[in-house]
């Protein structure tokens, strides 16, 4: 294989379905196949690289890495990073740090900016730091009965419990009575994760329905943005949780929705983002998302111009 052979580095585990976008965007603009290959080959059980992946990476200069897993080698100065679950980032950091000090193309080894996003408790403090609007949000991490009731009150006993680390709407409550409390803390107990809780947005539509945006930037410009509604108004405002996504055109969002998206994901650093958010309360951030998912239907609008933004490096 040549030096200009494109890696596409995912979590072949992962069933968002990006993988094979992102494979036709790298087709298109290189008139070639990218090499595929699985990230869980290199992870490890240590940020340090304690516990040695089974895959192995070596820098070869000027720019250039060469991968090595399941008994394939490929040098590359290129690599696409993408669809790497929360849980599993990091285990991946090693191979990041790799890939930044081999000074290959990629935009995705920026370990501090994917856990600030990551960690949804990171991403508060950068918030607050940054000025970023976002609801007021108390972190938990074991509280006893009083802590957790005394910070439920705190944000008017209407919030949103969600884990620190988590996707996809997983273990997310609507939490708006002391025994509903109560049972969040247990479940989070049960499962071992630190919390955190956020007071509601209020962010329904005239007629009562959840409502949010996921704005999409990429170098510090929108190339996405899609609305999200939501009939039960107790359920997070994901499409795998019933929430119904529509694509919106540039004149369709609400004014200031693209800048507060534009100034969170600088906050956190990241050249691509997805990022959730609602026009009411005044205009706040819920979280940044590192990979945004959007399967085949976002080829043109975020695959095509993330791989191009590398080769373009």
């Amino acid at each position: 294989m040549g030096r200009r052979d494109l890696v596409l580095l995912t979590d072949h585990s992962s069933t968002e379905g990006t993988r094979d976008a992102m494979a036709t965007a790298a087709r298109r603009l290189t008139g070639r196949e990218p090499v595929l290959v699985d990230a869980r080959h290199f992870m490890t059980d240590g940020t340090d690289g304690s516990r040695d992946a089974t895959g192995r990476i070596d820098a070869v200069g000027e720019g250039t890495v060469r991968l090595e897993a399941e008994g394939r080698v490929v040098t590359t100065d290129t690599v696409v990073v993408y669809e790497i679950p929360p849980h599993r980032r990091p285990a991946f950091a090693h191979c990041q740090r790799q890939l930044r000090a081999a000074g290959v193309r990629s935009l995705g080894t920026d370990v501090e900016a994917w856990r600030a996003a990551t960690e949804k408790d990171r991403t508060v403090e950068r918030f607050t730091r940054d000025g970023v609007p976002h609801m007021p949000t108390i972190t938990l991490s074991r509280p006893g009965p009083e802590a957790a009731t005394q910070a439920f009150e705190r944000l008017g006993g209407d919030v949103w419990a969600r884990p620190c680390v988590g996707m996809g709407g997983d273990d997310v409550f609507h939490v708006t009575t002391h025994a509903q409390l109560a049972a969040a803390a247990r479940h989070y107990a049960d499962i071992g994760a630190d919390w955190l809780i956020a007071q509601d947005a209020r962010n329904f539509t005239a007629d009562g329905r959840r409502h949010q945006y996921r704005v999409v930037v990429l170098g510090g410009r929108v190339v996405r943005a899609t609305e999200h509604v939501q009939a039960d108004p107790d359920a997070p405002c994901n499409e795998c949780r019933g929430a119904v996504s529509t694509l919106l055109e540039t004149d369709e969002i609400p004014p200031g929705i693209p800048e507060l998206a534009i100034q969170a994901t600088k906050s956190l650093g990241l050249p691509l983002a997805g990022v959730d958010l609602a026009a009411e309360s005044g205009g706040v951030v819920f979280e940044v998302n590192v990979h945004p998912a959007f399967g085949t239907r976002g080829v043109e609008q975020i695959a095509l111009p993330y791989v191009a933004a590398h080769l373009q490096s």
